[in-house]
């Protein structure tokens, strides 16, 4: 079995987990039916739950497919390759310093000083957001992009990650209830990031060696949990286009620095 046919069968079966069960959740739209970030009834929660396989459907995937290929021995062995954590300090600050950045500029460009949320909040949407987020980094990131890099180089694996990635976006973008769903995000915009972020994980990809995964596990919760706390100052069109394109730059760069200094080591 080819790593190629892996990437493959992990895809496919991403997308039938996500729309089958997105598909649900829009046609029970229709009936009254939402999805909610805070359960307040049964049917509230159980809504909830095949939400929840949605947004997990990269990570459920993972793990179907390594298993079945023989990849991985266990679940074990699957949560002791996404989680190992363990590295120097530089890919950690390279995380923290384009969540940063990236909010920054937005900061700047939108004139806006006052916080949605207060900071604490971010402490306590951790969990919530490595679930809800986060773990889909350990299909994404364990599986396809990776794979495609090695094929495709830097730039074309991060561009065809990210139109993958558009596509299993799209239902949240129909499914009552959610963020999406309520029109909060504009639908450009979000596709201008999606893609962005792609480069900023490759990036990561390329810096972290064996904790690649956890890493990119890390980013994704890390800014799924602090993005509320600034509301919307990060939905203007400049500001989109400045820091995502700044993120591009700072990933493209990274990725130059790293490839050089690893060439000149051989």
């Amino acid at each position: 079995m080819t790593d190629k046919k892996v990437r493959i069968q992990f895809t496919i079966l991403t997308f039938c987990i996500a729309y089958l069960v997105s598909g649900a959740l829009i046609i029970l739209g229709h009936f009254g039916y939402s999805v909610y970030n805070w359960v307040h009834s049964v049917q509230q929660f159980m809504m909830n739950i095949p939400f929840s396989i949605y947004i997990l459907s990269p990570a459920i995937a993972s793990y179907i497919v390594l298993k079945k290929n023989n990849k991985i021995a266990d679940f074990k062995e699957w949560l002791k390759t996404v989680f190992y954590f363990k590295n120097n300090i530089l890919p950690y600050l390279f995380v923290v310093s384009g969540l940063a950045l990236y909010f920054l500029i937005h900061i700047i460009v939108s004139g806006s000083r006052e916080m949605v949320l207060p900071f604490y909040t971010f402490f306590l949407s951790l969990p919530g957001c490595l679930i809800i987020g986060g773990l889909e980094e350990s299909g994404w990131m364990y599986i396809l992009q990776p794979e495609l890099d090695k094929e495709y180089g830097f730039i074309l694996s991060c561009i065809f990650t990210g139109v993958i990635w558009f596509f299993w976006h799209i239902p949240l973008f129909f499914i009552p209830g959610t963020n999406h769903g309520e029109g909060l995000i504009n639908f450009w915009m979000f596709a201008v990031q999606l893609m962005a972020f792609r480069f900023f994980n490759g990036a990561i990809y390329k810096i972290s060696g064996k904790s690649y995964v956890f890493m990119c596990v890390l980013f994704h919760t890390m800014f799924n949990a602090v993005s509320p706390i600034f509301g919307t100052m990060t939905m203007t069109w400049i500001g989109t286009v400045v820091a995502n394109a700044m993120i591009i730059i700072v990933s493209i760069v990274t990725v130059g620095m790293y490839n050089k200094r690893k060439l000149n080591k051989q």
